[in-house]
């Protein structure tokens, strides 16, 4: 793991203090023009203006001046597959078609460990030239697979989540576990990772389709004996989906009614998708604290549907944003929130660009909570901070020169960045991108 000496980095701060209300709310945030972070031992010890977090600094701390960039705490990615490297940009139909003629064929090859370990390289490659700090991703049903993903962020320091995809039926033999076998196997790659340096583990049945009763029970037992652990599955992605899966329980009333018979629903359930909701889950969502995962580019690929947020919103759902790889077809944070806005755009829900800054920092960190450790720019917390370009490319560049204030910039990035616009990644303070020190 990276070492972090001490340093100063200077530029123009933003963090979020909490939930924007739409244009307007200056007070949600915190923003310096000449700012300052003083890292200290992969931590941040001191924020604000520069002149005063300079005067905390030891003497002879060397100081990288960032200026006129932005320095923003690092993107949190909540949703995706580490097994669909190489299945992103597959031509296909709908979700299970698209599962079934590449998503498990590419799974497959994650039982041989070095195979995990090369595509791990690049995963995190590209995670970090996108600025995105943390994740929480499928792993294959393989125990190796997990044993790759969380290797190579504790090589780079990263503060990752993931887990061994549970699935026992509707998918090849060789993907294939059992209800034993995957608690079995889970049980032993949480108590070797979670809490592990940065690691986290997270619970993984893929979904009531590959999932047997007694497995499903089986996770649930998991989630009661390791309270502190993060669970992950998907819900009501795809109407061919939701039909299936109430044919295989056809006692349950819904979809989620499924995942809430065994147990699985808590404040750290992090369900992927929840497009097509009805009112009944929506309530028991609220009650249990569970997190609605939207997925924009993943549902806009795969055609499965619009994420409805102001109807979750108005039945206090906690919502998160992710790139959902490899049904998502970007790992940029910032060409998933674009494709966000487009998709509550078309239901007539415009965001401010507070808004959706803060959903991918502070507002993905609390739906894991986890904003006491990340997600923001305040002291005590671990120095994962992105620095980015709103004039990084030709056509950015000449926007920008209209831009009148912060909200534009940012509405520029989202709209015309990608990782060209990540001049820097810190991970725990040491620069990861672009050779910072």
């Amino acid at each position: 793991m990276p070492q972090s000496p001490t340093k100063l980095l200077r530029g123009r701060t933003v963090s979020f203090l909490r939930r924007p209300m739409g244009a307007g709310d200056e007070e949600a945030l915190e923003a310096h023009e000449d700012g300052g972070l003083l890292i200290e031992n992969g931590l941040i010890t001191a924020a604000g203006d520069f002149a005063a977090v300079a005067a905390k600094a030891p003497e002879g701390t060397p100081v990288t001046d960032h200026r006129p960039h932005l320095i923003l705490p690092g993107f949190i990615d909540t949703h995706l597959h580490f097994p669909q490297a190489q299945v992103i940009a597959s031509w296909a139909d709908q979700l299970l078609d698209w599962l079934n003629d590449y998503t498990f064929p590419a799974e497959q090859r994650f039982a041989d460990k070095a195979h995990g370990a090369r595509i791990a390289r690049t995963f995190y490659d590209t995670l970090i030239a996108h600025g995105t700090t943390t994740a929480v991703a499928y792993c294959s049903s393989h125990p190796n697979s997990v044993e790759a993903y969380f290797e190579e962020a504790e090589r780079r320091g990263m503060r990752m989540l993931g887990g061994k995809t549970m699935m026992d039926r509707n998918a090849p033999a060789a993907l294939c576990d059992t209800a034993q076998s995957a608690y079995d196997d889970s049980r032993a790659l949480l108590e070797k990772w979670h809490g592990r340096g940065r690691a986290l583990y997270v619970i993984t049945p893929r979904f009531a389709i590959t999932s047997t009763p007694e497995q499903l029970e089986a996770a649930g037992t998991l989630l009661r004996e390791f309270p502190d652990c993060h669970l992950q599955t998907h819900i009501n992605e795809n109407l061919n989906e939701i039909s299936y899966t109430l044919e295989l329980y056809p006692q349950d009333a819904d979809y989620l009614a499924i995942y809430e018979r065994y147990g699985l629903l808590s404040r750290k359930t992090l369900l992927g998708h929840c497009i097509h909701m009805n009112d009944r889950e929506l309530a028991v969502m609220r009650e249990t604290g569970s997190v609605a995962v939207f997925c924009p580019t993943s549902n806009l690929f795969l055609g499965s549907g619009l994420f409805d947020k102001a109807r979750l919103d108005s039945a206090g759902v906690r919502t998160a944003i992710a790139t959902d790889i490899g049904g998502g077809t970007s790992y940029s944070m910032l060409r998933t929130l674009d494709e966000g806005y487009k998709v509550l755009q078309l239901q007539r829900q415009r965001l401010h660009p507070y808004e959706t800054f803060y959903w991918a920092t502070r507002g993905n960190a609390e739906s894991l909570s986890l904003a006491d450790r990340i997600g923001t720019l305040e002291p005590g917390t671990e120095a994962d901070i992105i620095i980015l370009n709103p004039a990084a490319t030709p056509e950015m560049a000449l926007r920008a020169e209209t831009a009148r204030s912060l909200a534009d910039e940012l509405f520029i990035l989202q709209t015309l960045g990608d990782d060209r616009a990540v001049v820097e990644t810190y991970v725990a303070g040491v620069g990861m991108k672009g050779g910072a020190s």
